[in-house]
């Protein structure tokens, strides 16, 4: 298959570039690629809301910006914090004019919701389902363009550049260049090539690589990944951010119910076991402090009471208030035995979102020719150590819209050579027992949610890395003689992904933002990013 245009992912990041792409230039044929379902994507399960400066009145571009540097904690490039705070009130207007819905107040207005670390009321949001209305309306808006194709149920398997036709690459090579990718067809089981002049990859989180996540079971870090291994660079990705108040439900593994932080910015209030509000000792913001100091202070207090969870108290919100705010976190609690009205909420952090990733300029560009990433996959400086609440939908908009811009005006694209070989996969079989990738999975998922999570240190890191080089050894002689699987891909790619969040975290020595380690606890004097 040849195209233009090659999005890999279809939330907000990809299909945003797919449209300003399809639009700009009719012509042009835009392919999107997606392992499941077309809707299925980070983008659909963020509830808060998205962060932008749409009161003039009482906020300002500079008071998003201070917010964003606070709680980046000395990381964010400064110039990108400002790219993304002033386009990206344009880019809101945007996607309300391709249909997306946002709350009013009485008067019309939109009602303006405020999270930890935000000085103002600034957030926009759909109920408790923000993002699943902004992916249904840019799903509706691609509809409407002729150019644009979703292939659900097709999976990367890897970027094609220079390497797969047989020269040597490494870190150092000057002109590494994407010619699209291999992908498995789900349907057919073949494995096709997808040529393209111009490649984004919008592929999302890695929270699966977790034992709890608020993720779905499809965010295994498989851009991240493909990049590394295609020697492209990659930053900061010890920087995991654990979202304070996921649902707790006993025994449960995998993705966890989130309570978005706006529950807090509504009044909900952080108990410990003795119904104790704790937080005031953590932080003079107390609830609506940023995501790093909630998440460790609710871990402080686990261990301390040796508990597996805090609570959330509602109880004081009016019920409809609550409702009307809150619906779908609502009818979770009621389906599982828990009124907002007579019991508090127990919650526990579960990793999040990916603050790090694919080194990215201000134009969305890798260090890879022809390669733009967007999204959580991304690095652009934005987050810094941590991410300010609801920035993420922002930044995805932003950093698609100027990637598709330098995709049309500025790139010299390459066209994918002819000679690029078909996937060998001689001398593979089918793997005998699937144990060996499950139980592989769980001992990831258990390595870091237990080394490498809110709090580290240095020998649990050396213990993670260790297992990780038993997994990583086992793994690739299973890919070497197995044929390739989703499953099988997966795991390659998460303890990839492991990896490269272990190593940064050993190289890290100092405690930042969403980096504590307990044999470094001060910030060193000179910030750095950490890239490999």
């Amino acid at each position: 298959m040849q195209t233009d245009y090659l999005v890999i992912g279809s939330g907000i990041a990809g299909l945003t570039y797919a449209v300003k792409i399809a639009t700009a230039k009719p012509s042009a044929k835009v392919v999107v690629l997606t392992k499941t379902f077309s809707d299925e994507t980070n983008t659909k399960y963020a509830q808060g809301g998205i962060a932008g400066v749409w009161d003039a009145m009482n906020d300002s571009f500079d008071k998003h910006i201070e917010d964003t540097l606070i709680a980046g904690d000395g990381l964010c490039n400064a110039d990108t914090v400002k790219i993304v705070v002033t386009e990206g009130p344009e880019r809101i207007r945007e996607i309300i004019e391709w249909g997306a819905q946002f709350d009013v107040d009485a008067d019309g207005d939109y009602a303006l919701g405020r999270e930890g670390g935000h000085s103002e009321h600034r957030i926009l949001h759909h109920k408790d389902v923000t993002g699943k209305e902004m992916e249904r309306a840019l799903l509706q808006k691609v509809a409407s363009l002729p150019n644009i194709s979703i292939l659900n149920h097709y999976f990367v398997l890897d970027i094609i550049t220079q390497h797969h036709l047989g020269y040597l690459i490494t870190k150092s090579t000057p002109d590494i260049a994407c010619y699209g990718v291999y992908v498995l067809n789900l349907e057919t089981h073949a494995i096709e090539q997808v040529r393209s002049n111009i490649t984004l990859l919008a592929t999302g989180g890695n929270g699966a690589v977790y034992r709890s996540t608020t993720n779905p079971a499809i965010a295994t870090g498989d851009g991240v990944a493909m990049v590394y291994r295609a020697k492209g660079r990659i930053e900061n990705m010890e920087f995991i951010q654990f979202h304070p108040t996921a649902l707790y439900e006993a025994g449960l593994r995998g993705q966890s119910f989130l309570i978005t932080e706006a529950v807090r910015g509504d009044g909900g209030i952080l108990r410990n076991h003795k119904g104790e509000a704790f937080m005031e000792r953590y932080d003079e913001r107390k609830d609506l402090a940023p995501r790093d100091i909630v998440a460790r202070a609710i871990d402080s207090e686990m261990k301390i009471s040796g508990t597996e969870h805090v609570y959330l108290d509602c109880r004081h919100i009016p019920l409809e208030d609550f409702v009307h705010h809150f619906p779908n976190i609502y009818e979770k609690c009621k389906s599982i035995g828990i009124d907002v009205t007579q019991h508090m909420i127990p919650v526990a952090p579960a990793a999040h979102y990916s603050c790090g990733g694919i080194k990215t300029d201000e134009h969305g560009r890798t260090s890879i020719r022809n390669l733009y990433a967007a999204g959580e996959c991304a690095s652009t400086g934005l987050h810094g150590a941590n991410r300010l609440a609801s920035n993420s939908l922002l930044e995805a908009m932003v950093y698609a819209h100027r990637s598709a811009v330098h995709a049309l005006q500025d790139a010299v694209p390459v066209a994918p050579p002819a000679s690029i070989p078909d996937w060998d996969a001689r001398g593979t079989s089918n793997p005998r027992e699937m144990i060996l990738i499950t139980q592989s999975l769980k001992e990831l998922q258990l390595l870091m949610s237990d080394y490498v999570g809110i709090v580290r240190n240095n020998v649990r890191l050396q213990r993670a890395m260790r297992r990780l080089d038993l997994l990583h050894e086992e793994i690739e002689e299973l890919y070497r003689t197995a044929i390739v699987s989703p499953q099988l891909c997966e795991l390659r790619n998460m303890i990839t992904v492991g990896y490269l969040i272990v190593k940064s975290a050993q190289f890290r020595h100092e405690s930042r933002g969403l980096h504590f380690n307990t044999d470094y606890p001060e910030k060193c004097s000179l910030a750095q990013n950490i890239v490999l």
